[in-house]
């Protein structure tokens, strides 16, 4: 019985119907999980970049971002284990949103084919964007498992000193530009394409919304890739003067001060 249900549901979701032939409501279901999942990473990514360019305003302030980050608002000093735990949370979010994701992806030369041949026949800049979410998406699969693999493995090397010398000496910078430009573009696209699709921010008409929606798209793209781009030229910049003191971890003034 059990194996029957279970037969069952795979048929809905490869023909969208049920096996007597009515509308199955997963698609739909698996839709909204997307949605969720998406929002989720969207909301998380557009934080991350906030604090990571703490680094912006001083190496003091990052340091404290990084330690309320650790949960020193609850244990003294902060614990590495909170940003695993989060990085790991992230990790399993990127998994199943990725599952979703993947199943609208073209999976043969076919849909390939397809999908070109739609983009000739509707050139909308809409139908554009669909791929480069596909094409970002794809990236950031591996790029930002990565990234989340190193956090949960090395949650404790995090800090102005630490982070820079990543970024220099390990040459980590290649990927952090290319991890900037499609965590970016997929995460603000994504969040324009959920806006018109479930009909968010509506106005007076849908060509009037449409098109506020994408000034908004627009800068909010333009203002994290500056913003990223600075951070990342901010880490640079410290780890090259820091290259001689290799793993050496950041003291706050505070506690130069104090000592």
């Amino acid at each position: 019985m059990a194996f029957r249900e279970n037969t069952n549901d795979i048929i809905e979701g490869i023909i969208d119907k049920k096996v007597d032939g009515k509308k199955s409501k997963i698609p739909a279901q698996l839709d909204f999980y997307q949605s969720l999942t998406g929002i989720i990473l969207a909301i998380f990514i557009k934080f991350h970049l906030l604090f990571v360019s703490s680094i912006l305003i001083s190496k003091d302030f990052m340091y404290s971002v990084d330690k309320f980050l650790s949960g020193s608002f609850l244990v003294k000093g902060g614990d590495p284990a909170f940003v695993a735990g989060a990085a790991f949370f992230i990790f399993v979010v990127l998994v199943v949103h990725a599952l979703l994701a993947v199943r609208k992806f073209p999976n043969s030369y076919r849909q390939y084919r397809n999908f070109k041949s739609h983009t000739m026949m509707y050139p909308h800049n809409d139908t554009k964007l669909w791929g480069v979410q596909i094409i970002t998406g794809f990236i950031l699969f591996f790029f930002a498992s990565m990234h989340l693999y190193q956090m949960m493995s090395e949650p404790s090397n995090i800090g102005p000193y630490l982070s820079s010398d990543r970024i220099w000496t390990d040459n980590a910078w290649v990927m952090y530009i290319i991890l900037l430009l499609a965590v970016e573009l997929h995460a603000t696209i994504g969040l324009y394409r959920l806006a018109i699709k479930w009909g968010w921010f509506q106005g007076k008409t849908y060509k009037a919304t449409r098109e506020k929606l994408k000034l908004v798209r627009n800068g909010i793209i333009i203002f994290y890739l500056v913003l990223g781009t600075l951070s990342l030229a901010a880490y640079m910049k410290i780890g090259y003067e820091h290259q001689n003191n290799y793993g050496e971890r950041y003291i706050p003034t505070h506690k130069v001060v104090g000592s």
